[in-house]
């Protein structure tokens, strides 16, 4: 008998251990093409500078005609403020992950983010990168 709940625990711990690494390659596959939503937060990882990323989010909010309300940028972080054409705040987070890649996340409204408006945002932004 605890021979058979030791297989059990054994094979239980491999199939979870297999499931994180499937997990984790599909999501570094997909990491670099596609969005997530994660927290109130539309979020993508892209093969840009960080410098670069800062001025594809001021440029793609000035091509929606979104004023830029505040900015703050530092050596490995920036973030920058604006207003939706609803009056919803806007925060888009720019994060140096490397020399050559970054990472931006981009949540409009308080409580209830508004996914389709970042969304909006996020490709507009994406429009300036490359």
């Amino acid at each position: 008998m605890f021979k058979r709940i030791a297989a059990v625990i054994v094979c239980s711990m491999f199939l979870i251990s297999a499931y994180g690494c499937v997990a984790l390659l599909a999501g570094a596959a997909g990491g670099a093409g596609t969005s997530v939503w994660l927290s109130g937060k539309l979020t993508q990882e892209v093969n840009a500078p960080f410098e670069h990323s800062i001025r594809a989010a001021r440029s793609g909010l000035k091509s929606l005609k979104l004023a830029i309300t505040k900015e703050t940028v530092e050596k490995d972080v920036a973030q920058i403020m604006s207003k939706y054409t609803d009056g919803k705040t806007i925060w888009i987070d720019v994060k140096r992950i490397t020399n050559t890649s970054s990472k931006i996340e981009v949540r409009v409204g308080g409580v209830s983010s508004d996914k389709a408006a970042a969304d909006t945002i996020l490709k507009r932004i994406r429009r300036y990168l490359y």
